[in-house]
């Protein structure tokens, strides 16, 4: 079937954009800042708003440009749909079903893919996907946020994961072992999310330890841990992928040392060391190569993009090992800040070099010192 044009594609874009902003504006709120708009909706819907409205509606859009079909597109509209409403006047309900709307598509989206190609990979997606429109479908029913903050990470966290697999493949180390492993773990996490539901004791520990062993998993398997050692866009990517696993690792410790987190401090930390430190990460790492597949406009890669993703992690250091750990809520407001610095740094970047449309310099794809082979598209989606 015939794909929408760029231009529609644009507009889904833009409303992840449109929720990315207004999440921001809520972020500053829910620090004691100042904000453009005073909302007190913008800080009870700050983290479906990201979570969905912003990173849902750009990695969904994604997969719908992938499967090449018309009514795949309906997933990343409603996702993107439903942030809109979340900030508008309407009641929260009409978002939040929106929302359930837009993952059951995503569900919908993936029995497609499976149906051409069935994998391991696929599978692990699919625990994502579950994940979210649990997510969305208990909020809708009334159940807190802080409840359901690992249902909103393993969402994208299986999501990224399970993109990581299928781009490992070429890895010696990636065998059938391998992926069974990557799918047991998966379905650990998934099980953990649920008990932690309905007995938060008990399933924390085993959330904390799933994690861990996603984290071990990937540092071992990844083929970023190579391309490090590469110049140019893929040291660019590895470093970022290489940054944001180790933040998976403090969440896998908040949840395996503290237990249930449903706010203050420890709160805090778990929920931006996985958004910011892992997920922006992510995005901040395969928008050169993805963004140019579903615009159909070349995202140059540049060395001035380490500015925005050092700035990311710098200043959330600041706020979680220093503000958070040791208390002092000045140290949180001013990470907090430059978190949406960076962010906005990156945006800005990455628009100059869409528009600009050249590259800077030469990219080789090899080690300096040592063979290596080709690599692959660090990436089909922005996760």
């Amino acid at each position: 079937m015939e794909r929408p044009p760029v231009t529609a594609r644009l507009v889904f874009l833009l409303l992840g954009g449109i929720a990315l902003l207004a999440g921001l504006n809520g972020a500053l709120l829910l620090l004691g800042l100042w904000a453009p708009v005073d909302s007190t909706r913008l800080t009870e819907v700050h983290g479906p708003l990201m979570v969905f409205g912003f990173v849902g509606t750009v990695v969904v859009l994604e997969r719908a440009v992938a499967v090449r079909r018309t009514w795949a597109y309906l997933s990343p509209g409603l996702l993107g749909a439903g942030g809109i409403a979340l900030i508008s006047p309407l009641p929260v309900v009409v978002g939040q079903a929106a929302l359930v709307a837009g993952t059951t598509m995503l569900l919908a989206i993936y029995s497609e893919i499976w149906r051409k190609q069935g994998s391991v990979s696929t599978a692990v997606q699919v625990l994502g996907a579950l994940a979210g429109l649990m997510a969305t479908i208990f909020w809708l029913r009334g159940i807190g946020i802080p409840q359901l903050a690992p249902l909103l990470i393993l969402f994208l966290v299986l999501t990224i994961a399970g993109e990581r697999l299928e781009l490992s493949r070429i890895s010696p180390t990636v065998n059938r072992r391998a992926e069974q492993w990557m799918l047991g773990i998966s379905l650990a996490l998934s099980f953990g999310s649920v008990v932690a539901l309905v007995w938060p004791i008990a399933g924390y520990p085993l959330l904390g330890t799933g994690m861990l062993a996603l984290v071990a998993w990937l540092f071992r398997h990844d083929i970023a841990t190579r391309m490090v050692r590469s110049v140019g866009l893929p040291r660019y990517m590895a470093w970022c992928l290489l940054a944001g696993y180790g933040w998976l690792a403090v969440v896998g410790g908040i949840w395996l040392l503290r237990g249930p987190v449903y706010s203050g401090p420890g709160y805090d930390a778990m929920m931006h060391a996985v958004f910011l430190g892992f997920v922006m990460s992510m995005i901040m790492a395969h928008a050169p190569t993805i963004l140019p597949a579903v615009l159909r406009r070349p995202l140059p890669y540049r060395p001035v993009m380490y500015l925005p993703a050092s700035l990311l992690h710098v200043s959330l250091l600041v706020r979680v090992l220093l503000g958070d750990t040791y208390g002092r809520p000045v140290l949180v407001q001013w990470g907090g800040v430059f978190n949406i610095v960076a962010v906005l740094l990156f945006v800005a970047i990455a628009a100059v070099s869409v528009l600009r449309g050249t590259t800077v310099l030469p990219v080789r794809t090899t080690p300096r010192s040592t063979a290596a082979p080709s690599a692959p598209p660090l990436g089909r989606s922005l996760l």
